[in-house]
């Protein structure tokens, strides 16, 4: 997969990182991970076991907005490490091609 990672400085990766924690500390936060739920997998997660991940990775530009944080899963965030949503979804896709056959 080839893929453009923008150079980003470490000084606006700290800022951004920063902001992550005062928003994880938020009461915006603790309601999006209430519902325990990965974002990306589905699956059901004690809240607390939940991480914040941002949608449009750090490293290739993304900040710390509620726009572009989700909760999810270690398992899912350890998994997309700096993909793009486009490029996560092409990951799952390969990951459970759809049979064709399945579809008839």
């Amino acid at each position: 997969m080839n893929t453009f990672i923008p150079i980003v400085s470490e000084d606006e990766i700290k800022r951004e990182k920063h902001k992550a924690r005062i928003l994880r500390k938020s009461s915006w936060w603790r309601k999006k991970i209430s519902k325990g739920e990965c974002y990306y997998c589905g699956r059901k997660i004690a809240p607390k076991e939940l991480t914040m991940d941002h949608l449009v990775p750090l490293i290739r530009g993304g900040k710390s907005t509620k726009s572009n944080l989700v909760p999810c899963c270690k398992d899912c965030n350890n998994r997309k490490k700096y993909l793009l949503p486009i490029e996560w979804e092409e990951y799952l896709k390969k990951l459970n091609p759809i049979d064709p056959q399945s579809i008839l």
